[in-house]
């Protein structure tokens, strides 16, 4: 099966689970990078209250974390840019030159959208304009410019719990102004990719072009079910697509990955590449976080060896 042969999961999954913050009902879904000689991240705690909030961890093994009691606080110099303190989750980052960008979904009256900040030190957060306008979710920034301009990929949503969902993308000069939008791919009639998709870590560069993880849902009589797949997209125009997936790459078949807030659940939002290891971090029944770890040269032959 290829949640066995691809992936490893870690022994002591899950790694994060609600004890490691006060209030949190559950933590999950959640931003992990390499920073300085250790990892730093954004986590998701959905509180007692089901507040969502942003909450900055550190770590010197990626495993063992620390995460800060007190949600972030932004600073942003425009007024009239909604500070996002509250209903805010599913947090990305990706580092560009010297600095960490990182986007989430914000929980807005008119639908979710996509916000936007920077930071250099996870001490001091800059929030920006936001990048789509609702509604909208599940969006990642490229590692580096595309023909000069910032580039993403995100998935147009609905104010619901979107029993539908397509990868598009875009690009920017600024980070403020978005257009070029294009097509990526969408679900298909049937399997675990049926009900709807969305980008999952940071694209990762490779050789072919970018290698993307992304999650893939199936609506079964019980409900959805999330799965992981693979695709590589072409390097100067990511929005066509090489390779994907006809295989998942990760399933639900542990018991903290098929109980919880939402059962059934691998949901991979951060992926860190060390030499020919990829460790990918995956929130588990919308209720904590586990890691898996494959060679990078494994996961690319697998993306290309079951592909449509």
């Amino acid at each position: 099966m290829a949640n066995e042969t691809v992936f490893k999961r870690y022994k002591g999954n899950p790694i994060i689970t609600p004890k490691a913050v006060p209030r949190a009902n559950s933590i999950h879904n959640s931003a992990i990078v390499s920073f300085n000689d250790g990892y730093a991240g954004i986590f998701r705690v959905d509180e007692v209250d089901f507040n969502f909030t942003m909450h900055v961890g550190r770590s010197k093994d990626g495993i063992k974390w620390e995460i800060d009691p007190k949600p972030i606080k932004m600073k942003c110099d425009d007024p009239e840019i909604p500070l996002a303190e509250e209903r805010t989750y599913d947090p990305r980052l990706t580092k560009i030159e010297d600095t960490y960008y990182f986007t989430w979904c914000i929980d807005s009256a008119q639908g979710p959208c996509i916000g936007l900040a920077t930071t250099k030190d996870f001490k001091v957060f800059h929030q920006m304009e936001n990048i789509m306008p609702p509604a909208n979710r599940n969006c990642v920034i490229f590692p580096r410019k595309i023909k000069g301009k910032y580039a993403i990929l995100h998935r147009p949503s609905d104010m619901g719990h979107t029993p539908f969902g397509h990868i598009f993308y875009s690009s920017s000069p600024d980070l403020v102004h978005w257009g070029c939008h294009r097509f990526v791919m969408g679900t298909l009639r049937s399997g675990w990719q049926s009900t709807k998709i969305g980008p999952g870590p940071a694209p990762i560069e490779i050789k072919e072009g970018w290698l993307l993880i992304y999650h893939g849902v199936w609506t079964s009589c019980n409900g959805y079910l999330y799965y992981a797949g693979g695709a590589i997209l072409d390097k100067e125009k990511p929005w066509k697509v090489l390779y994907r997936t006809k295989d998942y790459l990760l399933a639900p078949t542990e018991i903290y990955e098929r109980v919880g807030d939402v059962p059934n659940v691998v949901f991979p939002s951060s992926a860190i590449v060390e030499g020919d290891k990829i460790r990918l971090y995956y929130g588990c029944a919308d209720t904590c976080i586990s890691m898996a770890e494959a060679s990078l040269k494994d996961v690319i032959k697998f993306v290309k060896t079951h592909s449509f």
